[in-house]
């Protein structure tokens, strides 16, 4: 089995350096043209099962990506990006001067991050993300196409990897439409292919 791991489009709020969070925003003609060029580069390949999150720009990232395969897209909550609470829609500027020690805890000591009003913890992100893996892993199939966000690949990534809530703030944010491929063999998960994002021009 191989896992096709995907970040969504780059979007208006991306561009507009805003947290999204469980809001949206449109995929730019950029994020439209990236997720094009990455289905090209994927069309060859026959997939099982395509994995979205709920949230708007994933599934039409997934759209796109899916092209003319007769297949269904399952739209799976626990692969949705983590909750912001108060601080989506906000730019990033904002929250650095209103929220500076708040924001710098959330990158750099996850394990001591509190989250904002409405907003989700790290122990609740993980929770679901794990529990999404686990259901994609269990339908089984050969090639499955996964695309989710920023924060819920890191998650994914920690997951596979091993590595713990302290080191979160080693892993890099994907580009939009960047590539992951993991490949799984006797109930291990390795990742073969990170962070590729040789299409985008």
């Amino acid at each position: 089995m191989k896992l096709y791991i995907i970040r969504h489009g780059q979007t208006q709020w991306n561009i507009q350096k805003r947290l999204q969070g469980w809001n949206n925003s449109n995929l730019t003609q950029k994020g439209i043209s990236d997720a094009m060029n990455l289905a090209e580069r994927l069309k060859d390949i026959d997939f099982t099962h395509i994995y979205s999150s709920t949230q708007k720009r994933a599934i039409e990232t997934a759209e796109i990506l899916r092209k003319d395969r007769n297949i269904d897209i399952i739209k799976l909550e626990g692969l949705k990006e983590i909750g912001f609470g108060k601080w989506e829609g906000m730019e990033m500027d904002e929250v650095l001067e209103k929220y500076k020690d708040e924001f710098d805890i959330y990158l750099n000591k996850p394990h001591l991050y509190k989250p904002t009003l409405n907003g989700e913890s790290y122990e609740e992100i993980f929770k679901r993300v794990r529990l999404s893996l686990d259901e994609i892993l269990k339908s089984g199939g050969e090639d499955i196409l996964i695309v989710s966000h920023g924060v819920t690949i890191k998650i994914l990534t920690s997951i596979i990897k091993n590595i713990p809530l302290e080191k979160l703030y080693t892993i890099d944010i994907n580009k939009g439409t960047s590539l992951n491929i993991c490949e799984v063999k006797e109930n291990k998960i390795e990742f073969i292919v990170e962070g590729d994002n040789y299409h985008i021009r």
